[in-house]
């Protein structure tokens, strides 16, 4: 599984980058919005040496995860499972995947700080050295996983359709993939992908969005959603003279494991958010453009409502009617039919 790309990212991740002030462009460290009050709170707990070495572009960590397990694949020096660690409590998993020594190294040694921080009295966290195109080669069952979560990492992938079908393949039934990561208006040119600094700032390597689309939709997935998106600056004169005809965003991504249709069909179904999440008591942002109140009815498409019914979250909706009778297209466009991403993959 290892190639050139591959060493070339171990020896800039483990080797160049020794903290994030390191890095050349703003790629890799975009905040990627404003944090939950509880995501700050456990980022407080997490040991500042693993937070100062921390490549991340967003903050892909959903909500409902109390004794779940969850995947965080690229997890480098661990901030995102120490933080996941907390929110799955004792009794959840959390599973961080790194093909870097270094990083690892560093994640493990801090392992029982954090345990002792948390007040566990049994780890709830494992680091796992390997490759994310090959999640079976580390003892990854199939439907084994409830959420995978990735942080500015599958777009260093050489292998990209590989990734995503390994997601897919572990996770359960209704399960979640949420991740955060740099996106391309266009393909760039491959060349580009051989330069170390360009690959490994997160730029040369990113997903242009029609072949991300495109390759979910190969797998199964015919629908995603869209968290968050802001534009990415280089901010590097030098960086920005090899790669700056290509447009970059960060974008937080959502896609359930489930059968879904390729546009969003009208079914006359509508769901109630309970506020029963403990850190969204108010309401719930299923995506960008589907905000759920408490108490307050809201229609829906089939998607939709297989979204909030068929998964972990099915505790905390009642999604009224079935799909017994059709009305029609859902007034939206298709799913993961619109040009530009940051549409929001499915209703509008």
């Amino acid at each position: 599984m290892t190639t050139e790309l591959h060493a070339n990212l171990r020896d800039y991740y483990g080797r160049v980058l020794s903290k994030s002030t390191d890095l050349q462009t703003n790629a890799c460290c975009t905040g990627g919005g404003a944090l939950s009050t509880d995501i700050k709170a456990s980022l407080k707990r997490v040991h500042p040496e693993i937070q100062a070495r921390f490549y991340g572009c967003g903050s892909p960590i959903p909500a409902a995860l109390e004794g779940r397990t969850v995947l965080d694949l690229g997890c480098g020096t661990g901030r995102d499972v120490y933080v996941l660690s907390q929110l799955v409590g004792e009794h959840g998993r959390v599973i961080g995947v790194d093909m870097t020594d270094e990083q690892l190294d560093l994640a493990r040694r801090h392992i029982d700080y954090h345990m002792d921080t948390f007040g566990y009295r049994k780890c709830n966290v494992e680091f796992r050295q390997g490759f994310i195109e090959d999640l079976r080669a580390l003892d990854l069952a199939d439907n084994s996983v409830d959420v995978v979560v990735s942080n500015c990492v599958i777009n260093l992938s050489p292998d990209k359709a590989s990734v995503f079908r390994e997601i897919f393949r572990v996770l359960k039934p209704g399960g979640e993939l949420y991740f955060s990561d740099v996106f391309a208006d266009r393909r760039i040119p491959a060349r580009l992908l051989a330069d170390p600094v360009l690959h490994g700032e997160c730029l040369s390597g990113a997903l242009y969005v029609e072949d991300f689309r495109r390759m979910l939709t190969v797998i199964g997935c015919r629908d995603y959603r869209t968290i968050t998106r802001s534009p990415i600056t280089i901010d590097n004169p030098e960086i920005e003279a090899r790669i700056g005809m290509v447009g970059f965003s960060s974008i937080t991504v959502r896609a359930f494991k489930l059968e879904l249709e390729d546009i969003c069909e009208d079914y006359g179904q509508y769901a109630v958010y309970k506020g029963t999440i403990p850190e969204h008591p108010h309401h719930f942002d299923l995506d960008d453009h589907h905000r759920l109140f408490a108490g307050k009815p809201m229609l829906v498409c089939g998607n939709t409502a297989a979204m909030l019914r068929d998964t972990r979250f099915g505790a905390h909706f009642a999604v009224h009617g079935d799909t017994s009778v059709h009305y029609g297209a859902f007034d939206c466009a298709p799913a993961i039919s619109k040009p530009d991403l940051g549409a929001g993959g499915a209703c509008c």
